[in-house]
């Protein structure tokens, strides 16, 4: 099949090609476009699986979801997205714009050739609709467009924003009134519920893009003009809620033995039993993203990644957590055990699983007691006196303290607490005994990688001891507690604050974080480490909670652009930030969404530079 050498939905037509290729070939089904036509009307299910498989790249990237923003320690003043001074040319922008529009023609083509009021076209439809979505969070309006693109037309002009909202949700409402998918699935599979989830999210967005206007970037001051889209979104939102309570425990809700629990409303979906290729490659690498590096995994026997560390957690999410806040070990885990190694210094490879990163998930509690450890972390909120107390108490606590293997040179194992400006760390002596206390600035702490805590939230316990592509857990994209502050918000924005707040303390009863009388009643832990004086509001209540309920689901970008508060997280927040200039482009207009891609300009004939975003 012929291909095109063309970008972004210019390159509509190598993608489809592309994946009717890829299919086709495989079971030689067909060798030209008139039999591929031929095959996939007869058989339109064929290009399911590629539709839904085009969207995990969205569940499983970093970079444009999570970074500028105030959860993730920015390594160096270099990152382009941490001080925004990434360029239409850079290759991860570029990369996520041509794979949402490769996803929305395979979405596309599903519609066509199953009908778009089929079952399979309503699958279609609501993928369709998520990738624009995505779309619209990271480039704001852009070329819309319904049709399994099978020409090589150039020619896709952006849709202006208001167009573009106005399409998704007309669509995705008769989807869930008119069609055939099931109320709710826990497999990965679009359902009603999940379409009412999409539909909060894209109503909210709409709120914030069509109904409110912005008063000063830096301040995140705005005016509120119509409420209508708030108003749609609360109700959408409780529509996916279905009324469903957050009574499972916060770590039940993410144990890896738990996955198409009920809170699920759509996920994405990995299965290692079974899998027809590689299986040591054929995974994500979610597992080893938002941590330190502890070292050369195969040798310590801890979970690896790459060096330097992915997404630790910043200063401000080392405050984020109030005591008792059962979402502090829900989310991160918090004691490493040590993993025995062979002669050489390096783990014993039938090990690994048992002991080391992976123990509490493979061992009873009876045999964890006797598995020595080599870290353990505590949040802000504990004295020294309290981790010495709570290390004393575990069973038989001088056998428990174990130097770890090739860990930060020779230091010994460690209990530490996470706070800023100063990093309390407690050694385990040789003999297990606990010795005086050191303290280090946060910032040495953690810069040069072994000093963050390690999120567990896509943790697999049968991943082997490697450092990308071999974690199969489900990726959850909408669950029902998103729903309950989705909810919150547009209640909120809507000027229901009793209702909003009632959302709100929903989530916070089930994390045993405490319920809050009032938005005015909630005392933010971080306000003394801001660069800039920082006032918290309603909103910023509510963002703060997304926080912790969301920690490390990708979902902080949108979060932040959305409202309006991303130029103001980053003075008070960054520590690379210093001044609104540099957020800024010459002229001085704020960098709020990422630049249309410089090959979509060049390729794309119905999109010029004066289509390029402010900013850049």
């Amino acid at each position: 099949m012929k291909l095109f050498n063309i970008f972004g939905i210019g390159v509509l037509l190598s993608f489809a090609l592309t994946g009717c290729s890829d299919f086709l070939d495989e079971d030689n089904k067909a060798t030209g476009n008139d039999d591929a036509d031929k095959y996939l009307t007869a058989h339109p299910e064929s290009l399911r699986p590629i539709a839904y498989d085009a969207m995990k790249y969205f569940a499983t990237h970093l970079e444009l979801h999570e970074e500028a923003t105030d959860l993730y320690f920015v390594t160096s003043a270099a990152d382009g997205y941490g001080n925004f001074t990434m360029t239409s040319e850079d290759g991860n922008i570029e990369s996520y714009y041509t794979n949402a529009y490769k996803a929305i023609n395979y979405a596309n083509g599903l519609v066509k050739y199953a009908g778009a009021d089929s079952k399979l076209g309503a699958e279609g439809r609501f993928l369709r609709s998520l990738a624009y979505y995505y779309l619209i969070q990271q480039f704001g309006g852009v070329p819309y467009s319904t049709t399994y693109i099978q020409t090589s037309d150039r020619s896709y002009p952006r849709t202006p924003i208001d167009q573009l909202y106005s399409s998704l949700i007309s669509d995705l409402t008769d989807v869930y009134n008119n069609s055939e998918l099931p109320a709710s699935d826990h497999k990965g599979n679009a359902s009603k519920q999940a379409v009412a989830a999409l539909l909060a999210k894209i109503e909210l967005s709409a709120g914030w893009d069509l109904g409110t206007t912005l008063n000063d970037a830096a301040a995140g001051t705005y005016t509120v003009n119509d409420r209508a889209h708030f108003t749609e979104a609360a109700k959408w939102a409780e529509k996916a809620i279905n009324g469903i309570q957050l009574t499972m425990p916060f770590a039940d809700k993410w144990s890896p033995f738990n996955e198409g629990n009920a809170e699920e409303i759509f996920s994405m979906q990995w299965e290692r039993e079974g899998f027809p290729g590689a299986v040591e490659t054929g995974g994500h690498s979610m597992m080893n993203q938002y941590m330190s590096y502890y070292g050369n995994c195969n040798i310590v026997g801890q979970k690896g990644t790459g060096s330097g560390g992915k997404h630790r957690m910043s200063y401000k999410a080392m405050r984020l957590y109030d005591r008792d806040d059962e979402r502090w070990d829900g989310t991160f885990m918090t004691t490493y055990y040590n993993c025995p190694v062979d002669g050489s210094g390096n783990v014993k490879t039938e090990d690994w699983g048992k002991h080391g990163y992976l123990a509490p998930y493979n061992l009873s509690a009876s045999e964890l007691e006797k598995e020595p450890i080599v870290f353990k972390f505590y949040p802000s909120y504990m004295t020294e006196e309290e981790v010495r107390a709570d290390l004393e108490s575990l069973p038989n606590p001088k056998k428990s303290f174990n130097k770890g293997y090739g860990i930060i040179g020779d230091e010994s194992a460690r209990a530490v607490i996470l706070d800023y400006p100063t990093v309390t760390k407690i050694p385990f002596g040789a003999d297990g005994t606990l010795l005086d206390a050191q303290y280090q600035n946060t910032r040495e702490f953690i810069a040069p990688a072994y000093g963050g805590v390690c999120v567990k939230k896509y943790d697999d316990p049968k991943a082997d001891n490697v450092i990308s592509k071999n974690c199969y857990r489900d990726i959850p994209v909408f669950h029902v507690s998103d729903m309950y502050l989705i909810a919150a918000e547009a209640y909120l924005m809507a000027g229901n604050e009793p209702e909003a707040l009632a959302k709100l303390n929903a989530v916070r009863k089930r994390a045993k974080a405490g319920e809050l009388g009032s938005f005015g009643a909630y005392e933010a832990m971080y306000t003394g480490i801001t660069n800039i004086p920082f006032t918290v509001t309603p909103l910023d209540v509510i963002l703060d909670e997304r926080a912790r309920e969301l920690y490390a689901e990708r979902t902080r970008y949108e979060d932040l652009r959305r409202t309006k508060q991303l130029m103001r997280y980053n003075l008070a927040f960054s520590r690379v930030i210093s001044s609104p200039s540099q957020m800024q482009n010459t002229k001085g207009e704020y960098k709020w969404l990422r630049p249309i891609p410089a090959n979509e300009i060049k390729f794309n004939n119905g999109i010029s530079q004066e289509d390029q975003n402010p900013g850049y």
